[in-house]
């Protein structure tokens, strides 16, 4: 076994997994990866199952040792910087980080989550079949709360396996899609309100639910239902008027109206997008809702079928130094030494 070392890490940065699910009935809430495409994709890259435990990494940076040995990982989800030992890491790949070193990880750009796919897994003890942390409800494990500077993850050593890259598809453009209901009966004009305003994520919002800044939606007879079931992406509106869709720390029931439902295969996209970017709703069937969860359901499926090889090259540094990597042009200030005035002459110049 070697350990992965937390050296620096920001908030919202948690040990997640597919979730765990069987008890909702009980009030046990699912928990798991905000963005299931990102978790699969680098538990892909190194040959995990695709919700095996991982890192989900908030908005800011992070810094992780390797020690007791190399640990080989993977990075998906919304990119950002990464470097080892001053060498760049690109996205959407594995790499392995030799005993020592450090993953240094730098601020998301364009999402709010990446995903950090440990080779062999997270050792943890599973809480109801699943190592997803819930810190409201002391869920998760090795540690059931955010991860924070000091912790230790127990990881498999690193394989040495041939490092793979992954072609995912490009990202999906334009409004978060929704199903209507099950209460927007309870709205009336406010459903025009609802899908043709802008719409922001407030900075107030975790796990649990996104809380959207916006108009004020109005209910016709009142905020109170008798409480039911909820999902992820379920919309509530609250009594002050302001949605928040329920994400995948959300309680199991609730009593507030919902006038909509994010579609699953939206679900992943709409978590990722940052406090204060804004973006609009559209309405789609519940058919076309099962047709893109469909759609979903084949590209997890189909992963293994993008990886691809990295290929690598030696560089012979003291070649290139000896080499005329310009050419014929010699001087930047002297257009004598650069100007060719026929192809003729251009045969003459080596």
């Amino acid at each position: 076994m070697s350990t992965l070392v937390i050296a620096a890490i920001g908030p919202a940065s948690s040990v997640q997994d597919g979730g765990r699910f069987g008890a909702q009935r009980y009030g046990l809430t699912p928990s798991g990866a905000m963005d299931r495409l990102g978790l699969a994709a680098a538990n892909c890259l190194v040959g995990n199952t695709l919700f095996a435990p991982g890192i989900e990494i908030g908005p800011f940076g992070g810094a992780l040792v390797a020690r007791e040995g190399a640990v080989r990982v993977a990075l998906a989800g919304a990119p950002r910087s990464a470097e080892i030992s001053g060498r760049a890491v690109a996205w959407d790949t594995s790499v392995t980080i030799a005993d020592g070193e450090t993953l240094k990880l730098g601020l998301a750009r364009g999402g709010s989550f990446s995903y950090l796919a440990i080779e062999g897994g997270i050792a943890g003890e599973p809480m109801f079949g699943s190592l997803a942390v819930n810190a409201r409800a002391g869920l998760g494990s090795p540690y059931p709360r955010p991860l924070q500077a000091g912790d230790e993850l127990q990881v498999a050593a690193g394989s040495g396996t041939a490092e793979q890259r992954i072609d995912l598809p490009a990202a999906v453009d334009g409004p978060i899609r929704v199903v209507m209901g099950p209460q927007d009966d309870e709205f009336g004009d406010g459903i025009n309100l609802f899908l043709d305003s802008a719409w922001k994520i407030s900075a107030t919002s975790d796990r649990m639910g996104y809380r959207l800044e916006g108009p004020v939606i109005r209910h016709l007879h009142g905020h109170n239902i008798v409480s039911d079931g909820t999902v992820n992406g379920s919309i509530q509106v609250p009594g002050n008027g302001q949605p928040i869709v329920l994400m995948s720390d959300r309680g199991t029931s609730g009593g507030y109206p919902k006038i909509a439902t994010v579609i699953t295969a939206d679900f992943g996209r709409f978590a990722q997008i940052p406090a204060g970017t804004g973006f609009r709703f559209k309405a789609v069937t519940m058919a076309e809702a099962q047709t893109e969860a469909r759609k979903f359901a084949e590209l997890l499926r189909t992963l293994p079928d993008r990886l691809r090889p990295i290929e690598s090259f030696d560089l012979n540094i003291e070649a290139l130094q000896d080499a005329n990597v310009a050419g014929a042009a010699v001087s930047a200030v002297d257009a004598r030494t650069w100007q060719i005035a026929s192809p003729a002459d251009a045969l003459t110049q080596d």
